[in-house]
């Protein structure tokens, strides 16, 4: 493989993407950055989203997962993912008709800035900084999940160094995002995820015409490998159906509609109207990418048998020159086949800037997000008058640029750690920071009492997570039951019952 014609399409594509950000910095301030002046098209919010939430990760891990086997390391198999994902669809719905509506109406920049209005400042800061620790944990380990894999196929063979790689990536995100935020990141992720979707299409299309069948042949081929199951029936499995619907629901109300990254493009629309729209548009059309990914993940497994790869004993690959499975199930699955020789130079090159597209509008979102919260939330930056524009666009590229070091520090603490699934595991536990979000912010919405009593906030959101994981831990050493991604319910429901035993009844003003 020419390693050194993909670096120059990706340095061709990263120039487009500066170029777009000149064009759309232009006249840029806070506002800008934070949410777009509310002059976000919802059409171009709506589609670039998607490539917001099909992180780089879920390029290469949804297709893995197809053909997983039992009893191994992945958790899903066949389409069982896609349980999740009409959970997600589900959820989306929530999203759109309970907490649009109330961020509009209180006009907000930040959405934890509805946590200090109504209950307390405590409150404020209580969401805003469990949104930037699972925020900052869950990104860079995306991150690194993704850079590794470049690293690995690609960058080592030509001798550039890990860290210089996580440089430059970064580098690319701070140069096209720190002057238009939000303005900006709206039209690049839109054509990112162009890309990303171009890339999907076209690598279903080459594998479909060298396995010589149509798209209804190999799905009834995936079919008899029963790679196209769709539901767990086995109620103590992780991946029983019914969790999976609807932990996946709950999963997009704590993970979009109380994440600032992704809901600071949905109040960027001009109207509450128009960012409905967006919200139900890119709900729907996440059903068909996501369903295109899993039927990409089937076709390259029978394409990789098709090239003599086996399984054995919870593995998947191609023999070695010892009569070993080297092992590619799962994440590997579709960087081996497309860096390793096994695709032609064209579809390496797809493959690569579509990975690329899926990685750009998760990170700079995810950066720009932090920035916005740490700069509104805890420094109060829209609050205070005695300070000039000037000055607070000074301390907001500063605040983007720590993060942006901060990114840097943990992706490189990652590669040092360098085991996938403890970095897996560090990744679910940046999701037990939402089960207090979603706690809290159901308990202000669902009820009218206050809560007075000093760090009583903090303390809940504190202590729910830690009661959710000794849960978790006493059904896996002592019962069949695996709690799966209903844990953020249980989360969030431990957090809600903390606020009513320490709250009281007066209402709020």
């Amino acid at each position: 493989m020419n390693s050194n014609i993909i670096l120059i399409c990706v340095v061709i594509y990263f120039i487009g993407l500066l170029y777009i950000a000149y064009r759309t910095s232009k006249n840029s301030d806070n506002q800008s950055f934070f949410i777009g002046n509310r002059k976000s098209k919802w059409w171009l919010v709506a589609f670039g989203m998607i490539g917001t939430s099909l992180s780089g990760v879920t390029f290469i891990s949804v297709p893995g997962t197809v053909g997983k086997l039992t009893g191994t390391e992945y958790v899903y198999g066949g389409f069982e993912y896609y349980m999740m994902v009409i959970g997600f669809f589900l959820g989306y719905f929530i999203v759109a008709f309970v907490l649009l509506p109330l961020y509009y109406k209180m006009n907000l920049t930040s959405i934890y800035t509805y946590l200090g209005r109504r209950f307390n400042l405590e409150a404020h800061k209580t969401g805003s900084i469990f949104f930037i620790i699972s925020r900052s944990i869950g990104a860079t380990a995306r991150l690194f999940l993704v850079i590794n894999v470049l690293q690995i196929f690609l960058l080592d063979q030509i001798g550039i160094p890990f860290w210089l790689t996580t440089l430059i990536i970064l580098l690319m995100i701070v140069l096209y995002t720190y002057e238009g935020g939000v303005k900006t990141i709206v039209v690049t992720d839109m054509l990112q995820t162009t890309f990303m979707l171009l890339s999907l299409v076209i690598c279903i299309v080459y594998v479909l015409t060298q396995l010589d069948m149509s798209a209804s042949e190999g799905y009834a081929k995936l079919a008899e490998y029963n790679y196209t199951h769709l539901m767990n029936f086995d109620g103590n499995s992780a991946t029983f159906f019914l969790k999976t619907l609807v932990g996946g629901m709950f999963i997009t109300i704590a993970m979009t509609g109380l994440d600032q990254e992704m809901m600071q493009k949905n109040i960027s629309v001009d109207n509450l109207y128009n960012s409905k729209k967006n919200m139900l548009t890119f709900a729907s059309t996440l059903l068909i990418v996501n369903f295109a990914f899993l039927f990409l993940g089937g076709l390259l497994y029978l394409y990789a048998m098709q090239n003599g790869a086996v399984y054995g004993d919870g593995v998947f690959g191609f023999l070695n020159s010892s009569g070993e499975i080297q092992n590619i199930m799962g994440d590997d699955l579709f960087p081996a086949l497309s860096l390793q020789g096994y695709f032609p130079l064209f579809i390496a090159v797809i493959f690569i800037i579509g990975l690329i597209s899926a990685l750009f509008p998760s990170a700079d979102g995810a950066l720009t997000s932090l920035t916005s919260s740490f700069c509104v939330d805890l420094l109060k930056m829209n609050e205070n008058d005695k300070i000039s524009e000037k000055e607070k666009k000074k301390t907001r590229i500063t605040v983007h640029l720590v993060f942006t070091l901060l990114f840097f520090l943990l992706i490189l603490i990652f590669k040092w750690i360098n085991d996938k699934s403890i970095v897996y595991l560090i990744m679910n536990v940046a999701g037990y920071t939402y089960g207090p979000l979603l706690g809290l912010f159901a308990f202000g919405i669902l009820t009218k009492r206050t809560i007075s009593l000093k760090f009583a906030i903090l303390s809940v959101a504190l202590i729910a997570p830690v009661i959710t994981y000794t849960i978790n831990e006493l059904f896996i050493n002592y019962s069949e039951y695996r709690i799966g991604v209903e844990l953020i319910v249980l989360n969030g429901l431990l957090t809600f019952i903390g606020l009513w035993l320490v709250s009281n009844k007066k209402q709020a003003v």
